[in-house]
């Protein structure tokens, strides 16, 4: 009895279960399963697999991938099964990532390629909202980069040949000069994709067809001569360059079902534009630019630099730049761009270029600024004294405009933005000042065409004391600036410190000395005494900066002021940790930012939003300057 009534309890429960039915699942297990592909999970995505279980090849292809991935490729026509075409090249991704048949990778471009491009008289069939189109993409550059991936060395080989693939081969062809940027030879290829970024907020991507990669530059073979993209000469040691490499296969729907496929290999950089002509339509090309920045700077010379450049008073020695015997010190990182305004960084003390890398990667990723600005940096000892320096920074300038618009006929060189940090803006304000005899007047009572000097030297020391505004700079913006000095600075044993560990540059000791011996009586203690260094000049008693301080910004020179605060009582009581309020504050300015952050406030978010819509306002007011802008979305990956 009692085993009856069991069995009959089992035989009802079974009747209560369906065969067929659901049950809720959790919000991401759902979108797990709508989303999920073998790029996001490892697995294929659930059109892939459909496939393979109508036409019952679901366990077979587990068992047996390549028989199984060469039965569906016996079953492609010319066109159409575009169904068909996705999953080929999502299940050889997947292949090749389990079983390391990196032949399959070379596939899975392929196919991915011949959905995306059939020929000059197809288009894909999928409808634009179907996720297999995007992913499309996604599959043909993340395994063109692992099909052109060398695992051994970790770094991707780009050249022509016979490459294999499952069925056959696909002969490869490259032009030599697509290995030129610049005139430098690109090298070192890494996939930009798998470089881990820190230490930058955001990491952009431009999304498009293509593989990103990170190439190093270098001079190349000196048999060959490959003209220089003007202002090349003064991109940075150690530069990283942002390119795509693109796999082109003409009429690839029909050669997909042939034995030998042919194609070409391009390769892209920012300067060769944003899209590629496919079949007629431009494509945009995905590029990263962010883990080039990251890379260029990993291991810098420049984080060196900071100390070194504010104890020595010269280049000599310092590896990190193009020669000992040169000292401009203004560099870029893409070469020079005709119709593009400049903005010059101007970095602050014991600091460098790099401290800027937070701002160019938002600005040089930035639809309305990239087409229409190029960035340049300026290196200097900031231990040496401010006017020196400045100097540099004049001539720097100067020499840069001449030798790219030597006809001025770059509309864009004559609407320069100067933007200086801290001591930086002090740099930059004399770029943009009529000062008259007044720097002259405090270092001596002889006028300066009394002094009995080599006409060299009086060169040189009139480009210390006499400063008039630049005619391209139009437009400075200081952040952070000690206008009226440091109080850090103003401590007696800060200044006895700076003086005795900072080495004053040699032609400025030289020609000061000479000066001094030929001119007995001419220039006072002050000018000629062992404490002349940035250090001292910035103290809020000293001479110079209560001089400079006094002296307006130009007529026809726009100024904006970004000042930072470190503090949360009333803002003319605050100051930022190394300069008060009432210092950083200029009269006459367009416009004043107070920003809440330490005096490092060059990488702050508000600071550099500030700065954008500072350049987005700078480029209104020049609209016939701008080129197009280039096609493509950025997005921002966090």
């Amino acid at each position: 009895m009692i085993l009856r009534l069991s069995l009959a309890a089992v035989l009802l429960l079974a009747a209560c279960t369906s065969p067929v039915g659901v049950r809720r699942v959790d919000p991401i297990s759902v979108q797990r399963n709508l989303t999920g592909n073998v790029l996001s999970t490892g697995w294929p995505s659930a059109p892939s697999l459909q496939l393979l279980s109508r036409l019952g090849l679901y366990d077979d292809y587990f068992e047996d991938a390549p028989a199984v991935l060469a039965a569906l490729r016996a079953r492609l026509p010319a066109s159409g099964a575009d169904d068909l075409v996705f999953a080929l090249s999502e299940l050889s991704f997947f292949h090749a990532m389990e079983s390391g048949a990196r032949e399959y990778y070379l596939a899975s471009a392929v196919y991915a390629y011949a959905l995306l491009f059939p020929g000059i008289d197809g288009a894909p069939r999928l409808e634009k909202a179907d996720p297999r189109l995007r992913l499309s993409h996604d599959l043909y550059n993340r395994a063109l980069t692992e099909a052109l991936l060398q695992p051994e060395r970790g770094e991707m080989e780009l050249a022509a040949g016979r490459y294999p693939l499952p069925w056959g081969e696909l002969v490869l062809e490259l032009d030599d000069s697509e290995l030129d940027w610049a005139g430098y030879r690109l090298h070192t290829f890494l996939p930009a994709a798998e470089l881990d970024v820190h230490g930058l907020r955001n990491r952009y991507r431009w999304p498009g067809i293509g593989a990103p990669i990170v190439a190093g530059i270098g001079k190349g073979d000196p048999e060959r001569t490959v003209a220089r993209a003007d202002g090349a000469e003064r991109v940075a040691v150690g530069l990283k360059v942002a390119v795509t490499a693109f796999l082109r296969v003409n009429e690839a729907r029909a050669q997909v079902t042939e034995p030998e496929m042919r194609g070409t290999l391009e390769v892209y950089s920012l300067e060769d534009g944003v899209t590629v002509e496919v079949d007629g339509q431009e494509v945009p090309l995905e590029l990263e630019t962010s883990s080039s920045l990251a890379y260029t700077l990993d291991r810098s010379p420049l984080w060196d630099f900071e100390i070194w450049g504010f104890l020595e008073g010269s280049f000599r020695g310092f590896r990190g730049y193009r020669s000992e015997d040169d000292d401009d010190g203004l560099f870029f990182l893409r070469p020079y761009r005709r119709g593009r305004i400049p903005v010059v960084l101007v970095h602050g003390t014991a600091s460098s270029p790099a401290r800027w890398a937070e701002l160019v990667n938002e600005l040089e990723n930035d639809p309305e600024i990239s087409p229409h600005y190029q960035v340049w940096l300026f290196l200097y000892n900031t231990g040496n004294p401010i006017p020196y320096s400045a100097a540099r920074l004049r001539r720097a300038l100067e020499n840069t405009v001449r030798e790219l618009d030597p006809d001025g006929a770059d509309a864009a060189l004559q609407r320069m933005v100067v933007i200086g940090h801290s001591q930086g803006g002090l740099l930059t304000k004399l770029t943009a000042v009529d000062s008259g005899a007044k720097f002259w007047d405090l270092v001596s009572t002889v006028p300066i065409d009394q002094i009995d000097a080599d006409p060299e030297t009086l060169d040189f020391i009139h480009r210390l004391t006499f400063f008039t505004p630049e005619p391209f700079v139009k437009r400075v913006v200081f952040v952070a600036t000690p206008h009226r000095g440091s109080y850090l600075a103003g401590f007696g044993l800060v200044q006895r410190l700076a003086a005795w560990m900072i080495n004053l540059p040699s032609d400025f000791v030289g020609r000061t000395y000479d000066v001094v011996r030929r001119n007995p009586g001419a220039l006072t203690v002050r000018a000629v005494g062992r404490s002349v260094t940035s250090i001292d000049q910035m103290s809020p008693s000293n001479p110079f900066i209560e001089t400079l301080s006094t002296i307006p910004v130009a007529p026809g020179i726009a100024a904006n002021s970004i000042v930072a605060i470190d503090g949360d009582g009333p803002i003319e009581e605050e100051d930022d940790g190394v300069v008060e309020y009432a210092s950083a504050h200029i009269d006459g300015v367009e416009s004043e930012q107070i920003v809440y952050s330490s005096h490092s406030t060059q990488a702050e978010p508000d600071t550099i939003n500030e700065i954008r819509r500072i350049l987005i306002a700078h480029r209104a007011l020049y609209p016939a300057t701008d080129p197009a802008p280039p096609a493509g979305e950025l997005v921002d990956e966090k």
